[in-house]
């Protein structure tokens, strides 16, 4: 695995960082990931966008221009000579002895890297079952923070459980997000999500998803569901870079509907794999 590390492209062995790095020692930065699809980085822009974002809520200097930090994806992508990936870009604060208090100088730290990506067509297709669980996270869910514990024990419940995903569920907010996907739930052919806010990470495949169903004329309702609510849709389904459009069919040992991924769901799916290839195929902007 090649490792870009503050500017040097560096064996994986090579890649090393201090002991006192921020990221390490607070969680102190923010990432992004990205798809590569037939060789081609899907939504490279959204996602540089959002991390620009990101960095901006926690105070954070990009090192980089935009088309700096698009360069060095492009160029990682050309000495890997992969299909099919995901891209892993993470900045943090940078190396500063330990303290609370932003460092008064200090350079960021920039890694990123080229990862395995693969799609499970056999989950995509028959649909994957998921539990619920408390939403024990931060105020400031739309930030892409590398401090993710609470998502890590989320997702390490469902796995306990030998299932895909923790949808997790906010006292006094509802249904607001996976552990690391975004959730929708479909009610006699109405789509029901949470709104972009600060109780969600609201994903690029998420805003890509609305824009299918807006083009299908699928009526969209961004609100907050009860989990009540949730264990009585017809149809739910999780986004995310990786997971794409995929199927729950299951959620704390209850079917969803029938127990088979539903029409909408599956719709919505056919759509944006269609726009993948499109991608691939170098048809789009």
């Amino acid at each position: 695995m090649l490792i870009y590390l503050n500017g040097k492209y560096l064996d994986y062995s090579q890649a090393l960082l201090p002991v006192d790095e921020r990221g390490l020692q607070f969680a102190d930065g923010v990432y992004e990931v990205a798809l590569v699809w037939g060789g081609q980085f899907v939504d490279l822009e959204r996602h540089l966008e959002r991390l620009e974002r990101s960095a901006q809520a926690i105070e954070l200097d990009l090192p980089f221009t935009r088309s700096e930090i698009r360069d060095v994806a492009e160029e990682l992508l050309r000495r890997e000579a992969v299909k099919q990936a995901a891209l892993y870009l993470q900045v943090t604060r940078g190396v500063a002895p330990r303290d609370h208090r932003f460092p008064a100088v200090v350079q960021p730290t920039v890694i990123a890297y080229l990862k395995d990506a693969h799609m499970d067509r056999e989950a995509l297709q028959h649909g994957v079952k998921a539990i619920t669980v408390p939403d024990l996270r931060w105020l400031r869910c739309d930030i892409k923070s590398v401090s993710l514990l609470p998502n890590v024990l989320a997702r390490q419940q469902a796995a306990n459980r030998g299932v895909r995903e923790a949808i997790q569920v906010r006292s006094g907010v509802g249904v607001t997000e996976g552990s690391a996907t975004n959730i929708w739930m479909v009610h006699q052919g109405s789509i029901v999500t949470a709104p972009a806010s600060n109780w969600i990470l609201s994903g690029i495949v998420r805003s890509v998803v609305l824009d299918l169903a807006k083009s299908e004329k699928l009526p969209v309702a961004e609100r907050f569901a009860s989990a009540e609510e949730l264990l009585q849709m017809d149809e739910v389904f999780m986004t995310s870079t990786t997971s794409f459009v995929m199927p729950i069919i299951e959620i704390d040992g209850r079917k969803v509907g029938d127990g088979e991924p539903g029409p909408v769901t599956m719709r919505l799916q056919e759509l944006y794999l269609q726009r993948l290839d499109q991608i691939a195929h170098a048809t789009l902007g």
